[in-house]
């Protein structure tokens, strides 16, 4: 290929004008720039989505079973049928409440939860974000006085309160009274304290047995509803494992899998990343415009040049080759390198996480990174394809070069 030959010849000849091989050495930065940029944005997108769902996970189960018409009584009968689904690793029954809390330093308002924790272990994961305590205190005793209250971290130092420490209940559905509904009271002990890494759950979430909060609302033996564990296989797929176990369990019941649960909240991450995406590259796209500039001027100063070979014999098709694959070493050059550069320091900041993150705004403590192959395949064929595009205009020109015109 006497036109690569050439190409080459072009690439390391030393311009009449020094400008030329400026330009062209400030496109192939400008490329660099711009896939180091997308390759580190977009792994602390995938991070930081990933982070997350593992936080809201960690708290909530895969799936939610529940009845249309409320509480469920039989959960016992109901969770064995649950279990009994292909794909469903865990399930326990589980009781909310909204209520009010007080320590020593004030009150506030809390989601009470009611858990079995023997379940619970294989459904959520309140064992491994234990910091003080452990979920198997989450004992139930009927002529216990003090029933065992797990709090989150934020909770009990808003509370001032410490394992051991005492807390009361407030229920304002208590019994209705000549004076009106007298609250429920009741004081718990505080038997550990769990730190789950999400500001909005550490600071308003509390467990307890799920018979203790049931004789504390006095609803009687039933559950609000069942969370499922599947299996990590079928995470993507847990639609299809929630529409399977609403057959399994039969009419009267729904089951919201936690993609559908957080569909808002994942949907405007993924319109970001798009959004960013597109800002991100217009960086190559200038480093694009450089190109073609630099080729531009080049043909200007290979006119003589082109015009020699099209009179020995070159064609229009071999004359556009030549500045063709001066674009593509240009382009390839800097998308290999910002690739390169892109991974490196991606692997930098996910190794030695010298970013820290405020705790109180975000989920995670440190910038999040995962690197997706399929985004950094994305962005390299979009930074070659956007750079190679840049080529076909000068390329042109240069094939229309007359050789009588130039030459006379």
């Amino acid at each position: 290929m006497y036109e690569w030959f050439i190409s080459r010849r072009y690439l390391r000849a030393k311009h009449r004008h020094g400008f030329i091989s400026l330009i062209s050495l400030i496109s192939v930065i400008g490329i660099t720039v711009g896939v180091i940029a997308l390759i580190v944005v977009l792994s602390v997108y995938s991070g930081f989505t990933d982070g997350l769902r593992d936080q809201i996970l960690g708290i909530n189960s895969h799936i939610i079973v529940q009845r249309v018409e409320g509480a469920i009584d039989n959960y016992e009968l109901k969770r064995d049928q649950v279990l009994s689904v292909e794909g469903v690793n865990g399930a326990t029954p589980y009781l909310y409440a909204q209520t009010l809390v007080s320590g020593t330093a004030g009150g506030s308002g809390i989601i009470l939860r009611g858990i079995e924790p023997e379940t619970a272990k294989k459904v959520v994961s309140l064992s491994e974000q234990m910091i003080a305590g452990s979920i198997d205190d989450l004992t139930f005793d009927k002529d216990e006085r003090l029933p065992p209250i797990i709090l989150g971290a934020q909770l009990a130092d808003d509370l001032r309160v410490t394992v051991g420490g005492k807390v009361r209940l407030i229920s304002p559905s208590g019994p209705l009274t000549p004076m009106g509904v007298i609250p429920k009271i009741k004081t718990c002990r505080v038997a550990g304290i769990f730190e789950s890494g999400m500001y909005e759950y550490d600071s308003s979430l509390a467990y307890m047995h799920i018979h203790a909060v049931q004789e504390f609302l006095e609803v009687g033996d039933v559950a609000h509803g069942i969370e499922v564990l599947v299996d990590k296989e079928l995470l993507n797929k847990a639609d299809e494992v929630a529409q399977a176990i609403v057959a399994k369990v039969g009419p009267g019941t729904i089951a919201r899998d936690w993609m559908s649960m957080n569909r808002n909240l994942f949907a405007a991450f993924k319109l970001e990343k798009i959004g960013m995406f597109i800002c991100v590259a217009l960086i190559i796209l200038v480093a694009a415009l450089n190109i073609i500039s630099a080729l531009i001027m080049l043909v200007m100063e290979k006119g003589r040049d082109i015009a020699i070979l099209k009179s020995m014999g070159a064609t229009s098709a071999s004359i556009m080759k030549i500045f063709f694959l001066q674009g593509l070493v240009i382009s390839v050059t800097g998308t290999v390198l910002g690739v390169l550069g892109g991974l490196g320091l991606c692997e930098l900041l996910s190794r030695y996480q010298f970013i820290e993150l405020p705790s109180n705004v975000y989920p995670m403590t440190t910038l999040p990174i995962k690197v997706l192959p399929t985004d950094v395949m994305i962005i390299a064929c979009c930074s070659i394809i956007i750079s190679l595009s840049a080529t076909i205009y000068p390329s042109w020109q240069a094939s229309r070069v007359k050789p009588a015109e130039v030459l006379s």
